[in-house]
């Protein structure tokens, strides 16, 4: 544990040693005092852990100034950081639809189903090796884990740029499947263990805002990179997956520097909050929700979280969420350009619109949800928003009024990851359960993934893609069923809690007392 520290010039406050003793249980059996021996006369000896692993965040005697110093740390450091790496992993992922129009399918070939079938091999892995990432996070730390995958499918992307046919191509998108699979889940999951229920939704929409700001000049960087065409003797599709590619690697290795640890741990991260500040952090996720310190891992256990409904009715209106976001990802190019007959410089560029309304959309929707401390409305008026754009989008006769249900079927879906990521990460509790929610939630968002690669299919082009068309409105439908039925089951559950009949979502040892679903 390294040494805490206070404002320059200033003195511990009157009881602090003996706070910091107490909540530096958190992280070790015996607590040090601050010259690092245990002292009787300087700080209480302690002997029960379970006593003091619950400091109160009152007990650190923090003014207003110093919490809002500590978040705003937080937000810049941890918020941001994830964000950018996300955005080039989502740029990365997605890049496919701009290198296809942009000459990739003449030149590998991608006839038939070939492009779906690139599209799709990806979420093969993806989805198989995300259960393990959040357990390997939680053990290296995520220094390690996230800044070592990035770095190592940003070399994947650049060797996308050298492919000579299209099997290569499916089978560096394979391998890009493993790498990425780690990241988004523990993104998800290192974000909830810093914050409170109730501030975590709007660092989710800042979280995948920041990646939306990929998909939404990915098209206009594409064209630009394009404009590289015959450099090198290479064509300017190649040069897409190139210079993106090295982004990625630049990004990973100053994510070693800038990625911080869970709040409990007792590894250093580099230039970030004092121990004190930490520990204060750990005080309040503790008072929030009762789960800020780590169980032993007992497999049997992890995987028990299974056998709660609830968990798979989440990945459920995440795999809804997905499968509209991912198919507009990689064919909103595709359907400006052929469907609605933009040619490619403004179908790359008009992308980037419907991506900037959602961002509106989506931290809209986290302000009121993290202020009015509702979430399932949330989801479900996103829900309805790409309900309503989705026959828009398709039928309309003018090019411009189908254009405009882009913007609604892109923020209805878009604003949904967050709202969804909120939603699940406030009514679990349990840092394994949360580890194993957030595994087999983003497991369901690559199905997703293979279902959005699959329903704006090739020979649907001449009908419009109608059935593309049906299957997202049936899965935004099934989404407010599933909200429905979570919501009424929340209401009956905080029933029986306030009539002492039972404790929520209390299946670790030292769970406490008092947690409440949220609608």
């Amino acid at each position: 544990m390294a040494t805490n520290t206070y404002p320059p010039g200033g003195d511990p406050p009157a009881g602090a040693l003996d706070i910091e003793t107490k909540a530096s249980a958190y992280h070790s059996e015996k607590a040090p005092s601050a010259s690092g021996a245990a002292s009787d006369d300087i700080a209480p000896h302690v002997s029960d852990d379970k006593a003091v692993q619950h400091a109160r965040p009152e007990d650190f005697n923090m003014t207003p100034e110093d919490e809002k110093r500590i978040k705003r740390h937080i937000d810049r450091r941890l918020v941001m950081t994830v964000g950018a790496m996300y955005c080039v992993s989502l740029m990365d992922r997605t890049n496919l639809g701009a290198a296809n129009i942009a000459g990739m399918s003449k030149e590998l070939m991608l006839i038939d189903n070939r492009y779906s079938i690139v599209s799709l091999v990806f979420f093969v892995t993806y989805v198989l090796f995300q259960p393990p990432s959040t357990v390997i996070c939680r053990k290296i730390g995520p220094r390690i884990h996230m800044s070592a995958l990035t770095v190592l499918w940003g070399s994947v992307m650049i060797g996308m740029g050298f492919v000579e046919n299209w099997g290569q191509l499916a089978a560096l998108r394979v391998v890009l499947g493993v790498l990425e699979a780690g990241f988004f889940p523990s993104c998800v999951y290192l974000l909830s263990t810093w914050y409170t229920r109730y501030e975590v939704g709007k660092r989710n929409s800042v979280f995948y805002l920041t990646g939306c700001v990929a998909s939404a000049f990915a098209g206009i960087l594409a064209y630009g990179l394009m404009q590289m065409d015959g450099l090198a003797s290479l064509t300017g599709w190649r040069w897409i997956f190139i210079i993106e590619g090295i982004l990625t690697c630049v990004l990973g290795i100053a994510g070693y520097w800038l990625l911080v640890d869970f709040p409990d741990s007792p590894r250093k991260t580099w230039s970030f909050l004092s121990a004190r500040d930490r520990e204060w952090v750990c005080a309040r996720v503790q008072a929030d929700r009762g789960d800020v310190v780590a169980q032993p891992f007992v497999l049997s256990k992890y995987l028990s979280c299974g056998l709660d409904w609830k968990v798979w009715a989440y990945a459920m209106i995440f795999f809804n969420t997905t499968t509209i976001s991912y198919a507009l990802s990689f064919f909103l190019p595709v359907i400006l350009n052929t469907g609605m007959g933009f040619n490619i410089a403004e179908a790359q560029c008009l992308v980037a619109p419907p991506y900037a309304f959602a961002g509106f959309v989506m931290f809209g929707g986290a302000w009121l949800g993290d202020r009015y401390r509702i979430r399932g409305p949330i989801v479900a008026a996103n829900a309805l928003l790409a309900i309503i754009g989705l026959p828009i989008m398709g039928f309309a006769a003018s090019a411009k009024v189908r254009y405009f249900g882009v913007f609604l079927v892109t923020a209805g879906a878009n604003a949904n990851v967050p709202a969804t990521m909120s939603y699940q990460a406030n009514n679990i509790r349990g840092q394994w359960k949360r580890a194993f929610c957030s595994a087999t939630f983003v497991s369901f968002g690559g199905i997703g993934g293979i279902a959005g690669s699959l329903v704006f299919r090739e020979q649907d082009k001449l009908t419009g893609y109608k059935p593309g068309l049906y299957a997202c409105i049936a899965t935004s439908l099934l989404t407010l069923v599933l909200v429905a039925c979570l919501s009424v089951a929340f209401w009956r559950e905080n029933k029986k809690a306030e009539r002492g009949e039972k404790e929520l979502e209390a299946d670790d040892d030292d769970a406490q007392p008092g947690f409440r679903y949220t609608f």
